[in-house]
């Protein structure tokens, strides 16, 4: 009977770390932007996925109506950007790029509201804000995992998950969302660290 359990909690520890290598490493691997997708930036220019700089990359999804975590992220990809204008990297070999999760709502001047209230003025910032159409929106979330859905008061339900992305755009690592979530320090430092 000892043997049977041991057995049995061998092939378990072994059915876990298998697990945690599918989500933490393997999956995250086979993120990266679908092709053939063109987005709208927040001035109205064309902007396509597939024709991108070699940059590091910090990638999050937002809705322009969110009460907290949306919002608060934005402010410390502020503060991040900030940072990394000091170190010489921002805009030159980094970059953010914020796509919204309600193309319907969040429209071409909402998405430039909001990139104002980060200090962004035009396209050519380092911090690209983007909308597409709703089906577009979808391909890209879904080439992340990054789930969302309105339950019918506009409120949206969505991951809260942030991309970190290395030159050739494939994910290296995800950071949280929201004032508890997104460690801006640990972001800036892995940043610097691809980045250089």
């Amino acid at each position: 009977m000892k043997k049977l359990y041991i057995g049995f909690f061998s092939l378990l520890a072994i059915c876990i770390g298998i697990g945690i290598f599918y989500f933490s490493f393997y999956r995250q691997e086979k993120m990266e932007f679908p092709k053939n997708v063109t987005m709208e930036t927040a001035w109205g220019k064309p902007y396509s996925l597939n024709d991108m700089e070699p940059k590091v990359r910090l990638l999050e999804f937002v809705y322009t109506n969110c009460p907290d975590i949306c919002p608060s992220t934005s402010f410390q990809m502020k503060q991040l950007k900030e940072q990394l204008e000091k170190d010489g990297l921002f805009k030159k070999k980094v970059e953010f790029i914020t796509i919204t999760i309600d193309p319907k709502r969040d429209t071409q001047q909402v998405m430039q509201t909001y990139a104002n209230m980060f200090g962004v003025e035009s396209d050519n910032e380092g911090w690209i804000f983007l909308r597409g159409s709703e089906e577009d929106t979808k391909k890209v979330a879904d080439a992340f995992n990054f789930l969302y859905r309105d339950p019918g008061n506009g409120m949206l339900i969505h991951t809260t998950l942030t991309y970190f992305l290395d030159e050739n755009n494939r994910v290296i690592d995800t950071f949280g969302m929201g004032e508890k979530g997104f460690d801006k320090e640990k972001v800036y430092k892995e940043i610097v660290k691809e980045a250089k």
